[in-house]
């Protein structure tokens, strides 16, 4: 199997996790939220907002392209801060992004 089908299969994995914590929202925040030059956008999006509405397309797209993708990747740390007392039971989802991590910082 290619990276990029494990890739793609992580990438719906963690949608997964999301829905089955009722994370994922049917309506993306309001445009202006994607126009941060922050990382992660953290000043106009929340984790999960940035996770489903910036992180998972992109990756799609990249994927759908055929174009490179990242070597350095660590998303994990950021949700751990991120989720830290927040969200119950987001184990498996902790587990699907370092899985996304992994693949992406391995090397060939």
């Amino acid at each position: 199997m290619t990276t990029e089908t494990r890739v793609r299969q992580s990438l719906l994995e963690i949608e997964q996790e999301m829905r089955d914590l009722s994370l994922w929202q049917s309506q993306p925040p309001e445009p202006k939220s994607f126009e941060s030059v922050e990382p992660f956008c953290v000043d106009t999006m929340n984790a999960e907002q940035w996770l489903q509405w910036v992180l998972i397309p992109r990756m799609h797209a990249l994927l759908d392209q055929n174009a490179p993708l990242p070597t350095r990747f660590a998303i994990t740390p950021y949700f751990e801060m991120a989720f830290n007392g927040v969200l119950t039971g987001h184990g498996n989802l902790m587990a699907a992004l370092q899985r996304l991590d992994d693949l992406l910082n391995k090397e060939d």
